[in-house]
Formats: C-alpha cells, sequence, structure tokens
C-alpha cells in the first residue's frame, strides 16, 4: 500500500484495527506483531478525505486477512473515524474500544520503541477529547499499557469564542491578560479589533467561554501577546513563528534565562506568570525566545518531580507540539542530564498521524488484560 508505515512490535497480540482521530487521518491495523499505519488522508471535515479514510480502513482489512479482534477508535463520539469504528464493531460483533486522545500519543511512542513498562508520558498539542469531557491538550500522564493516570496538566486557559478563539491568537492573549486581572490592557492593546470589549464582557460573564488545558493555546497566547501573530490562516501557525523567531535570537543572541512559573499541588503547571512577563518585552525575537526557555524549563521540572514521586525513568514525550525541535532538543538535554531517558516519534508522526498507531497498541493490551 503506498505511503503505508510498517513497524515490527514487541509482541504478537490479537490482530486489531485503529481508526485513528479526526486531524491528518490515518488507519492502523496490527497482526502478527507487525503494525501497518496508512499514509494521511487529511483532517476528516471534507467528503474526499473522508472516502479516504473509508478506502485506508478497507485496505486495512484486506491485509488483515480476517476480522480483527476489536476496532479502536478516539474517544470523541462525533469524528467520522469514530462513527466509522463503531458501524466496523457492529458489523464484526467485536469490542469498540474507546481511546483518550493523549493516551494514544504515548501509546503511538510504546508501540513504536518497544517499550514494555509504565512510563511517565507528556503529550502537548492542540486539543483532544478528555475523560472529564473537556478539552485536554497540556497532560502529564502516567501510562502503562490501556491503563493511564492524569498527573497533571496545564492551567486551563478560557478560549472566547470557543473553536474562533483556535483561529485567532490574539483572543487567547486576551484570555491570559483576562486571567491577570488586567482586562483594561485588553482594548488598549487590541484597539484595532472590533470585538475587542466584547470579548471583556464575555470573559466577565463566562458566555461562550470554554476552559482547555491545551498546551498549543499557550504557544497561541505567547504569539499573540509579542504581537506575532493574530490570526493564523492554517493550523498551528503561531506556533511556527513564534519557533521560527526564538530560534533566530537563540542562534544570534544564546538562550535567554527562563521567566517564572508555578506547579501547583494538584500538579497543574500554571505558565501564567512567564505570558505576563512576555507584555513587556518590546523585542518579539527575544520575547519568543524567553517563552521557549521557560516552557523548557518549567517542562522538565515537571516531568522530573513526577518521575520522582513515581520511579519512573522513562519518559515518552509525543503531540503536535514536538515537532518543535527547540522544545524537543532543549527538553532532552534538561532531562538526560536529570539522568531520564527520553523518547520520541521518528518514524511515525508525534502529531495526530500517529493516533491510529497508539489506539492499535493501547487495544491490544487492553485485549490481553
Amino acid at each position: 500500500m503506498a505511503g503505508t508505515t510498517t513497524l515490527n512490535l514487541s509482541g504478537a497480540g490479537r490482530p486489531v484495527l485503529a481508526a485513528g482521530a479526526w486531524l491528518k487521518s490515518t488507519v492502523c491495523a496490527v497482526r502478527d506483531g507487525v503494525a501497518r499505519v496508512s499514509a494521511t488522508v487529511g483532517d476528516l471535515d471534507t467528503p474526499e478525505a473522508c472516502a479516504g479514510f473509508d478506502r485506508a480502513c478497507d485496505d486495512m482489512r484486506a491485509w488483515l486477512r480476517g476480522p480483527p479482534a476489536a476496532i479502536a477508535c478516539d474517544l470523541h463520539p462525533d469524528f467520522y473515524s469514530s462513527r466509522a469504528a463503531a458501524r466496523l464493531a457492529n458489523d464484526f460483533g467485536v469490542p469498540l474500544i474507546e481511546v483518550q486522545h493523549h493516551h494514544a500519543h504515548i501509546g503511538s511512542l510504546c508501540a513504536e520503541h518497544g517499550i514494555a513498562g509504565p512510563v511517565i508520558g507528556l503529550a502537548l498539542d492542540g486539543v483532544g477529547l478528555g475523560t472529564d469531557k473537556m478539552p485536554w491538550g497540556g497532560e502529564l500522564l502516567r501510562v502503562d499499557g490501556a491503563r493511564f493516570e492524569r498527573l497533571g496538566h496545564f492551567r486551563r486557559i478560557a478560549l472566547p469564542g470557543g473553536d474562533r478563539a483556535a483561529r485567532e491568537p490574539w483572543r487567547v492573549a486576551a484570555s491570559v491578560l483576562h486571567a491577570l486581572d488586567r482586562s483594561a490592557e485588553i482594548t488598549r492593546r487590541y484597539a484595532d479589533e472590533a470585538g475587542a470589549a466584547t470579548l471583556v464582557t464575555m470573559m466577565d460573564r463566562k458566555l461562550n467561554c470554554p476552559e482547555t488545558s491545551s498546551a498549543g493555546r499557550v504557544f497561541d497566547a505567547a504569539a499573540g501577546l509579542l504581537g506575532i501573530s493574530r490570526r493564523m490562516a492554517f493550523e498551528a501557525e503561531a506556533a511556527i513563528a513564534l519557533e521560527k523567531a526564538a530560534a533566530q535570537h537563540v542562534e544570534a543572541h544564546g538562550w535567554p534565562a527562563p521567566a517564572e512559573w508555578r506547579i501547583a499541588a494538584d500538579g497543574q503547571l500554571d505558565l501564567l506568570p512567564a505570558l505576563g512577563e512576555l507584555t513587556d518585552v518590546t523585542d518579539a525575537g527575544l520575547g519568543a525566545a524567553v517563552f521557549h526557555a521557560t516552557l523548557v524549563a518549567a517542562l522538565a521540572d515537571w516531568v522530573t518531580r513526577a518521575a520522582e514521586r513515581s520511579g519512573i525513568g522513562v519518559v515518552a514525550c509525543g503531540g503536535g507540539c514536538f515537532l518543535n525541535r527547540l522544545l524537543s532538543v532543549g527538553l532532552r538535554g534538561r532531562l538526560e542530564a536529570a539522568g531520564l531517558r527520553m523518547f520520541e516519534a521518528a518514524k511515525v508522526s508525534p502529531g495526530d498521524a500517529g493516533i491510529a498507531l497508539g489506539q492499535a497498541w493501547i487495544a491490544q493490551s487492553a485485549l490481553e488484560n
């Protein structure tokens, strides 16, 4: 099959089919200790992508040479892939195993690297439905096969306007200012945005302001506060621009000192203090570098504490944010200096294109227990 990625797994397990998520959709089938991940068919928001998903499912079913023992899908019930998985499970008369999005990100790494024991999982991305029905995205997990425990998460940020905020970083930046009790600055800083005053009212009254622990939205907030991005033409545009600005500064001047962060007793990582400091930075490149330096230091602190408490020395880092090389290289240096082993994606994307592999690995583990 053209574009298919094949991986040898550490154990045989029972045959499964996994339907992936919604963005950058792939399908994965596993049999006889071999996993096959389809080429990405795109985001499942067009008829063409959905048709490509169906063809990928047909190809993987043919490769299995028989019915799977289970079908796996994302926890979100409204994805085209989840509905298709439910139909297939019903047709085959096999269990439908719903896998939490960030658990699957870490499962993908465990599958690729043959990790059998428990790991500390650091999953950073834009969004995935959590077990509490809230949008997650900055997650610290303990993963052991089909089981996971949420050890901590990023402090939640309100998204004024809901999904619109995920496309307009200035809205997330405004949310950060509101959380810092600096709402008066919003209409001054974003005076040319017609909806700035309305946004303040929405947040005051908590109207259409869902909260998320998303790491991706924290990148957006930094880009919005530094004036690097107001609106995005494509997914992760703000984060990409932020990394580029930071990389140029680091190459020319080295790493700056990190700003402040906090880790609460319940495991929440709070980056609001650092984001607040960015408002006083006039050099966007310096601000972007400070943001990255803070994120690397804060994540290393967060992960190291969890590793010490749990006695687990293996850290699996997944999610689309790990396409950011400044983040991944910087974090690896700190974790290895702390005596921890860090694993990242190599053959399969760290983003949502790797979700299907993680689902399949977790489904196999669930069938064994």
